[in-house]
Formats: structure tokens, sequence, C-alpha cells
């Protein structure tokens, strides 16, 4: 029996060469199946006309309405019981169902444009009309003189007397402060002084409708928030005040247009 002669055992430089090809295929391996595994990601991800039709769209939930806040719902609706007054005045109906509207820009801030006032005192006048008064506005040409049927809108610190505005009904003039306004301006830069001033327009301007006596409805555009004897106008929720810098209305509230239908129902 002839014996076999035992394979020569490969050197230390041999083994080293077959280490390293076997680890370079392992490695070309794994990068050749993660460059699969990419290529399928990327072929979901990328809606071709193909791959489109396989993946599902996306569930968008619907968004949820935004609640009105107790404010919005104060401006909105009247309860029964909610028109009060701090009796500081008389209410009396007016003697025409049309009122006019005359606005001068002459002495107003650089800041506050023609356009953009005419445009608050309107919105003033519309909203509230919804008493069932006819309210028009029109722009006075600068050096024209008004026509003596209309209530004059016009910037005058004389006319306002340290107030924000001012409504005199027996002059018929509603003046407001360009310096007051200048002040706020100073104090406050970032303040959007243009709600003020539609929230003084919108409560000088009914008093000409003949609401004379202020409310004790913290909102109500017709309302001061204080009789200057510790007492506080009123909140459906005490937790409500100082949740916005000026709880008062721009515009008419619900009871303010309330108010003023009942005083000027047709008779």
């Amino acid at each position: 029996m002839t014996r076999r002669e035992a394979a020569p055992s490969p050197d230390s430089s041999t083994r080293r060469s077959l280490a390293g090809l076997a680890a370079r295929s392992a490695l070309a391996a794994l990068i050749a199946f993660v460059a699969f595994i990419l290529a399928a990601v990327m072929l979901l991800l990328v809606p071709t006309s193909a791959s489109a039709q396989l993946v599902p769209p996306e569930k968008t939930e619907p968004r949820q309405p935004t609640l009105p806040s107790l404010r919005d719902q104060e401006i909105a609706q009247c309860l029964p019981g909610e028109i009060r007054t701090w009796g500081d005045g008389r209410d009396r109906p007016i003697a025409t169902r049309a009122l006019r509207f005359a606005y001068r820009h002459e002495a107003a801030p650089p800041w506050f444009s023609e356009a953009q006032v005419l445009t608050l005192v309107r919105q003033s006048a519309q909203a509230w009309s919804a008493c069932g008064l006819r309210l028009d506005v029109i722009a006075v040409p600068r050096g024209q003189v008004p026509p003596e049927d209309a209530i004059q809108v016009l910037w005058s610190d004389a006319g306002s007397r340290g107030q924000f505005a001012l409504a005199n009904v027996t002059a018929r003039s509603l003046s407001i402060s360009p310096g007051l306004f200048a002040l706020l301006r100073e104090r406050n830069p970032k303040y959007p002084a243009d709600r003020t001033l539609q929230m003084v327009l919108s409560h000088e301007m009914g008093h000409f409708l003949g609401l004379m006596a202020h409310s004790r409805r913290c909102v109500d555009t017709m309302s001061y928030y204080d009789n200057g004897k510790g007492e506080r106008c009123a909140l459906r929720d005490p937790k409500s005040w100082g949740s916005v810098i000026e709880y008062r209305s721009m515009l008419p509230t619900a009871c303010d247009i309330d108010r003023c239908k009942a005083l000027n129902a047709p008779r």
C-alpha cells in the first residue's frame, strides 16, 4: 500500500493573501446588498408612474375647527339681562333715520393715510347700520367745507379734550386726537394703532345714534372699564380679564346693536 504524500501547508504570506481575498469578497457582497436595499427604498419613496400605484396615499387628519373664544361669543351674542349701563347718561332716539359723516384728513398723523382712516370710518358706519339706520361716509377734499348736514370727523386735540376721540353731538363733530395717537406710537410703536382708532371711531359714532350712557359690559364698544369709584365693567368670566390688551370690541357688539335697535325702532 502506497502512503499518500501529505499536501504541503501554506506559508504565512499565502494565508494572509487568502484571508484578504475573502474579506474583500465579503465587503463587496455587503456593499451590493446595501445598494439593493437603498434602491428598493428609493423606489417606494419616489412616486413614479408605476410605484405611485403601490404606495398608499398618506392619511391626513381633518383639522378641527377653531372654537370661538369667550370674548368672541360675547361680541356675537347678547344674552337676556346683559344690556346694562353705568347710568352716566340718558339715551335718546335720533330725529332722523339717516346720518352722513364727512371725514377731513387735515392734521392727521403722517403714518395714517387718508384711505386707511376713511376705510375705518366706513367700517364703523357699516357695522352700526345693522341697527336699522342709514349711515353714509364721504371724504372732504383738502381746503373744502363739508356739507352743513354732515357730522364732521376730523383730527383736533382741542376738540378731543384730552381723549383719544370725542363726540360733540351739539356741534356735530367727532374729533380725534393726533397728540394722543402720537403718544401711543411713541410708547408702544409695535402696537397696531389702527385697532384703537377703529374702536374709538365706533364708540363715538354710537353717541350720534343716541347711545349716551356707557355700557357696563367690558366687551361692548360703548363701554368703559370702570366708573372711577372702584367698580369695574362686567365679564361673563372674570378670568377673561387681561386675556387681550384691549378687551373692548373694535366694532359694535350684539348688545350694542340691540340697544340701538330698541332705542331707534320706528314708532
